[in-house]
């Protein structure tokens, strides 16, 4: 959307919460985004002064926990693009399509169905497509639509070097992210086959231990979600002031309806997050005793999904 907008002589200043993970500042225009956590006040003014917003890829201001205040007091018509689940009704115009597989499909989608297809360039074309590829996993889940493909072969005929990508996004990781995932399955992975649960803790202390930065535990709760008989996956990572939960299942068990109704998170049927302002302790405990509820829809789901 940034270089979208760019090519058509438009003020663009692209804000996200925090900094983006080592394996995505490769992408062009990353060197353009504007930090909140490292500058506030850039980043209220921007907000202030914004004629536009864009909602890209979360579908309520209350998401976005640094600047979820300044997001709900602007005056700036507000627009969504997002195809996550439930979105709030506080935007004036909103494109949210659940089906798809990301958001950098439904922008496509929008681009093309505005005449624009033809204005896609390699750079834009290199970003839709990291966010379609890492949104399914690499092509893994979320990606049954026919639509999904044909708009990938339309992206790669523009001239993008899709094994080039694919490399720069997946076989980046640090030897600290690699001991990381290691002590993650080694030490920190609890198996609960009554449940059909497997779930990874790691507290600030491990992180520092492996030298964390933003990212290194991405797609770390996919492995507990990988073992077999195993149909919800949790990753709990300790922060400064809250626990964030990733959930992960299979088949049609819900973590986004788990989220919601537990931790007023959510996201995707299969993909959800949330956070919990109680301890570790207290959090996994928490969780745990939730799996007595669930426990016969788990078995159901697991029978269902094999």
């Amino acid at each position: 959307m940034l270089h979208f907008l760019n090519a058509f002589d438009h003020q663009v200043k692209v804000l996200v919460p925090n900094d983006t993970p080592s394996f995505l500042k490769w992408m062009p225009g990353s060197d353009d985004l504007v930090i909140y956590q490292a500058d506030p006040e850039t980043g209220n003014e921007l907000i202030s002064k914004a004629d536009l917003i864009f909602y890209m890829d979360f579908n309520a201001s209350a998401r976005v926990k640094f600047f979820s205040d300044e997001l709900a007091a602007s005056h700036a018509t507000k627009v969504l693009i997002d195809h996550h689940l439930q979105p709030e009704n506080e935007f004036d115009l909103a494109f949210s399509v659940t089906e798809v597989s990301s958001t950098s499909e439904l922008l496509f989608n929008l681009l093309d169905e505005a005449g624009f297809s033809d204005s896609v360039t390699i750079e834009m074309a290199e970003c839709l497509f990291t966010g379609i590829m890492t949104d399914t996993g690499s092509f893994s889940y979320a990606c049954n639509r026919p639509e999904t493909f044909i708009i990938t072969s339309r992206l790669i005929s523009t001239g993008i070097n899709v094994e080039k990508i694919h490399r720069m996004v997946y076989d980046t990781y640090s030897e600290s992210r690699m001991r990381l995932l290691g002590y993650c399955l080694s030490d920190r992975l609890k198996v609960l086959p009554q449940y059909g649960t497997a779930y990874i803790w790691l507290t600030i202390e491990d992180l520092k231990k492996f030298d964390y930065l933003p990212g290194d535990t991405e797609g770390v709760v996919n492995y507990a979600l990988s073992i077999q008989n195993i149909s919800l996956a949790a990753l709990f990572t300790e922060r400064e002031d809250r626990i964030r939960l990733s959930l992960r299942s299979k088949g049609e068990f819900s973590v986004n309806e788990l989220a919601r109704k537990h931790y007023k998170g959510g996201g995707h049927r299969n993909a959800a997050g949330a956070d919990s302002f109680e301890s570790m302790e207290l959090t996994i405990a928490h969780f745990e005793s939730l799996l007595a509820e669930y426990g016969p829809m788990l078995g159901k789901n697991l029978v269902n999904y094999q």
